[in-house]
């Protein structure tokens, strides 16, 4: 990606060293995708498998406005950032809509969140409650060494996709699933939870197309994302961890569908082409 030289953003919270520590699990991606299996197989949230009780989401810990000097990886993280505030406003104006940004947090191994106390091992994660996207870099690392999906283009993927969840929660979104989830058993849950999961990436995706058209983008950057996209499948992580598949558990989507909205999002640039609510998803 062409992002030297560009501008980044000023909503970033930098809590790195605050000493928080962390409570491994395992470790790294082992336990992220640990962490994944039992939240597809039983349907729990993957933050009440790491502790988080009421008392835990009461406080909310705050750190340092803007990023250290010398600091090249979250200055791209900035710059992908500000780019998707530029993108979200654009299509929000277009809409009528005002386009307010989350902040995005950077931690080292734990941190307190409004929807309880996020850990590495969890993964990069959206909170709805106070509207922030919670990332430990050492999950890049994760990402490329493990499960073979190198690239900056990868990275950014996943911050859009996190970004994503922040635009269904000011569309209404997330909200409703969250209702009609209430009213069903678990497998429907988890279904659409599958969607909810889609339409981020798609919109990640919608994030991309338009990057692409500012001229952010080398040959080969969406080949990362989608990369990126097909590893974290959960057909893939319940191949890795248990040696088969069990789809009716899935909560996020298989690999072909993950990479299949992506794409979408990445061809079109449109957000009515990510209804993953009510279009197949292949």
């Amino acid at each position: 990606m062409k992002w030297q030289g560009r501008q980044g953003s000023s909503n970033i919270e930098d809590r790195r060293g605050m000493g928080m520590g962390a409570v491994s699990i395992g470790g790294g991606l082992g336990g992220l995708v640990l962490l994944l299996l039992i939240s597809a197989l039983t349907g729990t949230n993957p933050l009440d498998l790491i502790g988080v009780t009421p008392e835990s989401q009461q406080e909310e810990t705050s750190g340092t406005r803007g990023l250290r000097e010398n600091d090249p990886q979250a200055q791209f993280i900035s710059v992908v950032l500000a780019d998707t505030e530029d993108t979200w406003r654009e299509i929000f104006r277009s809409h009528g809509e005002e386009y307010v940004p989350p902040i995005l947090v950077l931690f080292d191994g734990a941190t307190q969140s409004a929807c309880g106390i996020g850990r590495a091992e969890v993964g990069p994660f959206y909170c709805p409650e106070d509207r922030k996207v919670y990332l430990d870099l050492s999950f890049f690392r994760e990402l490329d060494q493990r499960f073979g999906a190198p690239g900056d283009f990868a990275q950014a993927y996943v911050v859009a996709h996190e970004v994503g969840h922040h635009v269904q929660r000011l569309l209404g979104i997330s909200e409703k699933v969250a209702s009609a989830q209430r009213y069903g058993d678990q497998q429907r849950a988890n279904a659409l939870s599958v969607r909810l999961e889609l339409q981020a990436d798609c919109y990640a995706g919608i994030w991309g197309h338009y990057a692409g058209r500012r001229g952010l983008l080398d040959p080969g950057d969406a080949e990362e994302g989608l990369n990126a996209a097909a590893a974290i499948g959960d057909d893939r992580l319940q191949r890795m961890t248990q040696g088969q598949v069990v789809p009716e558990s899935f909560t996020h989507g298989s690999s072909a569908e993950r990479v299949h909205w992506l794409r979408r999002g990445l061809d079109s640039g449109r957000l009515e082409a990510c209804d993953t609510f009510s279009n197949a998803t292949n």
